[in-house]
């Protein structure tokens, strides 16, 4: 009844004529409504700008699924369980380091001092709304669409959790979405204090005492104060709760466990006040008590550093790592459907760069390699026991060593150098260096063989010749001979062949890019006249095993790895290594480089590894069926040695680091020394890895007779103005295709008018 009086009193006097004051009060709240009005106008305009851009946002939100309440409670309470690397059998490789420590508490064991100070920092209309605070929204959505990224400032806890543990941090619209229908339906799941008890336990409070990084408030309490996190004062409360913003940041310690200087400090101290400020300011605390706190110095609680023992890694457990760290992040890339566009932003590649590792660290997955133990570690044992075998007066020299399986890819074992605790240069995946002649088996001649322009009792030049810059290609101190089949050209490793056949490509139009394309290989420029030498290219000794397993098996490209499988802890498979082979050139080629490929290891031209081995273990020597290649680079700086054998293919590497060179017969004997009692060693763990199995001729592959001295039909020729018939030897040339032409004047491949002179002087005064 009283209320109604005074509104009705109200209307009385509403009819009174008006006062000066009257008209302040309506100019004022008109001015104030104009002013809104405004500010409501220049929203709207700019909205219809970005409207596209919301448009896209709401089109997202409408197609996030809502998950289940059991599927959404279990990830956000998930903790993290430690991953595993495996061998191929199932043994431990290693746990992957976690590089976390977390302890997880009731809500009990919280103090409400901590639980008050995150609220009052992080989020202080928690205990009101619903998961999402809608002009937060709208203001991260604005920002993002004008490029100013997105803050998380104005996500709410809810939001943070869902972050943390399920959703990342990349700023694309499809991410904000999830983000937005999550956190409604989780504050529908959940009640408010079991949120904030899983925001405690799973946020990241930065390093404790001892460098470590931890995560948790318990671990946070512990870590930094010593104390539980039931026993935490305010003063301790504010400083951990103001750590999750920028975690390292503000830890008092360095990642050795130190402390840090005194301005570093600062910042978490300062931090610390603004939190208290916060509870002073929310009512959680009074003027006097925030006065009193204010002046507390928390760093005279902080526990003294400490040391801890690191864990010891090598070569095997980075390797792993990082081939699981690339396909975790595919992984993530596909499952969460992330767009080419949205990956054009560097800030999502980098989110889920971070993701990836985060998963792999924390997610309990299960990495099964392709490794197998005991060949693994007999090729360690070997690089301990052999690897002084390679040492020339130069210093110590490296080596890496692959060992791949032919029909499928998958790296049995493989040395990464001399010693990890020494140089932690990984030889056998990171480190590039120009393959030298390693390379001509695939650039240039398997392509001109792929390409029915050569085959295998081709004859080419050999003449002295140079670059089109005039300097003279050599061959070590030698300048060049004659003309020469392609046999004898690989067995003694010419330069002036390959160059010639090179150029034969270039001429046709040969698309060599899209052959090294497809076996992994990036090559910048392809113009480079001594490419098919091994200049302009860099390659990994895994990459040049890859390309004689594909070599060996048929021309079948099996992409090299290590990863065979990931589990989840769920016992879901993610990831299983797709055992589908690329067709980089035809079984004909492939078999007939086969052929060849025996030529330089039988010859002992340029390499020693046979005779080698033979005195080591004649059975693996004379029973195996051996092919591969040597390579050797400019100033004796790299020495490789392929070898391949119908089952498995062995890359090897020796040189140093910073590309000083070895002495000139370091490669012919410490290498292949070296490399002969790795086979033993390789072959007293699985023998069948080298039995007398035979690469043998595919049956697509084209034989003609031919000359030996042209590799050409026999036939008539032109020489001097006058015809001959020439009559020499004749040998079988395998082709993958079409076939030797008819005789011609100039038979070989390169070589220049008055080669051919030379040459047919030579044939015909014997003749």
């Amino acid at each position: 009844m009283l209320k109604r009086q005074k509104k009705k009193k109200r209307a009385v006097k509403s009819n009174q004529p008006w006062s000066i004051f009257d008209f302040g009060a309506v100019f004022l709240r008109t001015v104030k409504l104009m002013s809104e009005f405004a500010y409501i106008l220049v929203i709207l305009l700019g909205m219809i700008g970005l409207g596209a851009g919301f448009g896209y946002l709401v089109s997202q939100i409408e197609s996030v699924k809502v998950p289940s309440k059991e599927s959404l409670i279990s990830q956000v309470s998930a903790v993290s369980a430690i991953s595993e690397m495996r061998y191929g059998n199932g043994e431990l490789i290693a746990p992957v380091d976690s590089d976390l420590l977390r302890t997880t508490v009731d809500s009990a064991a919280i103090s409400d001092n901590v639980k008050k100070a995150i609220i009052a920092t992080e989020d202080e209309n928690f205990q009101e709304h619903n998961g999402v605070v809608p002009k937060a929204v709208f203001r991260a959505t604005l920002a993002s669409l004008l490029g100013f990224g997105e803050t998380s400032g104005g996500s709410t806890l809810t939001q943070q959790l869902l972050k943390q543990q399920i959703l990342g941090d990349d700023p694309t619209f499809k991410r904000k979405s999830k983000e937005i229908i999550y956190a409604l339906a989780l504050e529908r799941y959940l009640d408010k204090d079991s949120i904030l008890t899983d925001y405690l336990n799973v946020s990241p409070f930065g390093r404790n005492n001892k460098g470590q990084n931890i995560a948790g408030i318990e671990e946070a309490a512990q870590g930094i104060f010593g104390v539980s996190a039931r026993d935490l004062t305010i003063p301790q409360a504010a400083y951990l709760a103001g750590l999750p913003q920028s975690p390292i940041v503000y830890s008092p310690y360095t990642a050795d466990g130190q402390f840090k200087s005194a301005e570093e400090l600062s910042y978490g101290l300062t931090r610390a006040k603004n939190v208290l400020y916060n509870m002073y300011r929310t009512g959680v605390l009074s003027k006097d008590d925030y006065e009193n706190y204010l002046t507390y110095d928390v760093s005279q609680d902080f526990k003294q550093p400490e040391t801890v023992t690191a864990d010891s890694h090598d070569y095997l457990y980075y390797t792993v790592f990082d081939e699981a760290q690339a396909i975790m992040y595919d992984y993530l890339i596909k499952r969460d459907e992330v767009s080419e566009s949205d990956l054009k932003n560097e800030e999502t590649r980098q989110a889920y760069q971070e993701l990836a590792i985060q998963e792999l660290r924390l997610g309990g997955y299960q990495i099964t390699t392709t490794l197998n133990q005991g060949i693994h570690q007999a090729m360690q044992n070997a690089a301990l026991q052999y690897g002084g075998l390679l040492d020339d007066g130069t210093g110590q020299v490296q080596m890496g060593n692959v060992l791949m399986d032919n029909a499928t890819g998958a790296v049995l074992g493989f040395v990464g150098g001399r010693d990890y605790a020494s140089n932690q240069n990984n030889h056998a995946f990171d480190t590039v260096r120009s393959p030298g002649s390693s390379i001509k088996p695939m650039l240039p001649y398997g392509i001109a063989i792929d390409q029915g322009l050569m085959g295998s009792a081709s004859v080419l030049s050999n003449y002295p010749t140079t670059f089109s810059s005039g300097q003279k290609i050599m061959h070590g101190e030698e300048e060049g001979t004659a003309m020469m089949n392609l046999q004898d050209a690989l067995n003694t490793s010419w330069n002036i062949p390959a160059f010639w056949t090179y150029q034969l490509l270039q001429n046709q139009g040969v698309d060599s890019e899209n052959y090294m394309t497809k076996l992994g290989i990036n090559i910048a420029d392809y113009n480079i006249e001594s490419l098919p030498l091994g200049g302009g290219i860099e390659v990994s000794v895994a990459q040049m095993t890859n390309i004689y397993q594909m070599l060996a098996n048929g021309g079948a490209y099996q992409e090299k790895h290590v990863v065979d499988s990931i589990t989840a802890k769920d016992g879901t498979v993610i990831y299983q290594f797709d055992n589908q082979a690329t067709q980089v050139v035809s079984k004909a080629t492939a078999s007939i480089m086969q052929e060849l490929l025996r030529g330089p290891i039988n010859s002992g031209i340029t390499t020693s590894f046979k005779n080698r081995l033979q005195a080591i273990n004649p059975n693996l020597a004379n029973n195996v069926d051996w092919i591969g290649k040597t390579g050797t680079t400019n100033d004796f700086a790299d020495a490789w040695l392929m070898l391949a054998t119908p089952k498995v293919s062995l890359g090897n590497w020796a040189g140093h680091d910073d590309n000083r060179s070895l002495q000139s017969m370091t490669g012919y004997n410490n290498h292949a020394n070296y490399v002969a009692n790795l086979v033993n060693a390789i072959s007293q763990v699985d023998p069948s890895l080298f039995d007398a199995s035979k690469f043998s001729l595919d049956d697509s592959v084209i034989k003609a007779t031919v000359l030996k001295a042209t590799g050409l039909k026999q036939g008539p020729v032109q020489y001097n103005g006058r015809v001959y018939t020439y009559n020499g030897a004749t040998t079988t040339s395998y082709w993958a295709q079409g076939g030797p032409e008819a005789m011609t004047y100039k038979f070989a491949i390169g070589g220049t008018d008055s080669d051919y002179q030379k040459a047919w002087s030579s044939l015909i005064g014997g003749n």
